[in-house]
């Protein structure tokens, strides 16, 4: 079995030089044998075939995913579980480990074991699946590894832009035609933009993690539904208003937030191993309350919502392939324009307590990648406690400023919960 990678996965994977890796954490309380692991492993690469596919090129250069045959399992790197934090220093370990695509599947496992509390690692390479996807195999993992005899079914792979895309948009000449011409004047568009010698020094990357308990998370729900906003709408409002706070005049009032697919494009189900993702990008209003900038905020991503067109988003970057270098160069090399990418996975649906173990908790994705500005805050929420991942780099945004940026933001949401309380 084997497909070619869609524009923005091409974009993702690169040249192979350069990691663009996301880690999902979680914590169990349980004792395992290393042969359940691997069994269950090889229960989730036998539902989806791309757990297991490498890369390969063809004579035009273009990478495809092939799944070989017998398929190779995922790779499991076991480490002595010394203290609760093991897991963040893991994590930072594989943001910058290079996945051997052409030898090994583009997953791997990390076991931090301990004798009753074990912390785990599923990393996967970015042009892979996004959030969703893990999740959805995540649970998969969890049900074999209670159940060794689970029956979580097979997936049917998407093959192509025409798995997703209806037959009567792809075909249709008029979208072809108007397809094509945004794809070319963005192309050009692209050319004219000027962009630096050479891309900003990362230097350092970091991760700052905390939760909130479930009391103030509960208070904070609440909160919003006062209001009539969405948590995603509240936390970007404290984002902006954090970075205002602590960066000024270096600040530029704008939030990229993904959208999820499957809310427009039906084809693509939650257990579809998939990375495309839509986008939309949030700003406040200054000298306005926080109430009332949320009240607009709340408006204007409803508007920027409605307008998003996934088939016609694919179409147009599917005719593009030729400017995947130009569009690489400049997200490289282009100066940053938005302050962070800030994605809420919401409230993960996977169990807690199950026969043989249970999930303590599920740490929110980090991610991390070559294309600019590498600033991001994942927030999720498991058994009723919301948990933040915010990850950065020394030569964007500062630890300390990043610090700050927390605890602004942590202020923000403690004032927001006393005003409703009074």
């Amino acid at each position: 079995m084997k497909r070619r990678l869609l524009f923005g996965e091409r974009m993702l994977l690169g040249d192979g030089t350069e990691p663009f890796n996301a880690v999902i954490p979680f914590r169990l309380r349980g004792t395992f044998k290393e042969e359940q692991i691997q069994h269950a492993l090889g229960q989730i690469q036998a539902k989806h075939p791309w757990l297991s596919a490498l890369i390969t090129y063809d004579d035009q250069n273009i990478p495809w995913f092939e799944v070989p045959e017998p398929s190779l399992p995922v790779p499991v790197r076991l480490v002595p579980r010394k203290g609760e934090d093991d897991w963040q220093e893991e994590s930072k370990k594989e943001w910058h480990t290079i996945f051997n695509y052409g030898e090994l599947p583009l997953i791997r496992f990390v076991w931090i074991r301990g004798e009753e509390v074990s912390d785990m690692l599923f990393v996967f390479h970015h042009c892979l699946c996004d959030g969703g996807s893990a999740m959805a195999f995540l649970y998969e993992f969890l049900q074999v590894l209670d159940h060794p005899a689970a029956d979580i079914g097979i997936e049917q792979p998407i093959l192509g832009i025409q798995d997703v895309v209806p037959e009567a948009i792809l075909n249709n000449r008029r979208q072809k035609l108007k397809a094509r011409f945004i794809g070319r004047l963005a192309a050009t568009a692209i050319k004219c933009i000027p962009v630096g010698k050479k891309a900003v020094e990362r230097q350092n990357d970091y991760l700052i993690h905390w939760k909130l308990d479930a009391a103030k998370s509960r208070e904070l729900i609440a909160y919003c539904k006062s209001n009539d906003v969405t948590v995603n709408t509240f936390l970007s409002a404290a984002v902006l208003q954090a970075f205002r706070k602590v960066r000024g005049k270096s600040a530029f009032n704008k939030v990229s937030c993904p959208v999820d697919i499957r809310r427009f494009a039906p084809q693509i189900k939650d257990d579809h191993i998939f990375a495309f993702g839509l986008m939309i990008v949030v700003s406040a209003h200054e000298k306005i309350s926080f109430p009332d900038n949320l009240r607009l905020m709340q408006e204007a991503v409803e508007r920027k919502t409605a307008k998003l067109n996934p088939y016609i988003t694919m179409m147009v970057m599917e005719s593009g392939h030729d400017a995947l270098n130009n569009f690489t160069k400049l997200l490289k090399q282009g100066k940053s324009s938005n302050d962070c990418m800030f994605s809420n996975l919401g409230r993960i649906q996977i169990p807690h307590q199950y026969k043989a173990f249970m999930v303590d908790t599920i740490f929110s994705p980090s991610v991390i990648g070559p294309l600019g500005n590498t600033t991001t805050l994942v927030t999720s929420t498991f058994r009723g406690e919301m948990d933040f991942s915010f990850v950065g780099s020394e030569g964007y945004l500062p630890y300390s400023e990043a610090l700050a940026i927390r605890d602004e933001m942590m202020k923000t949401v403690q004032q927001q919960i006393e005003s409703l309380a009074v």
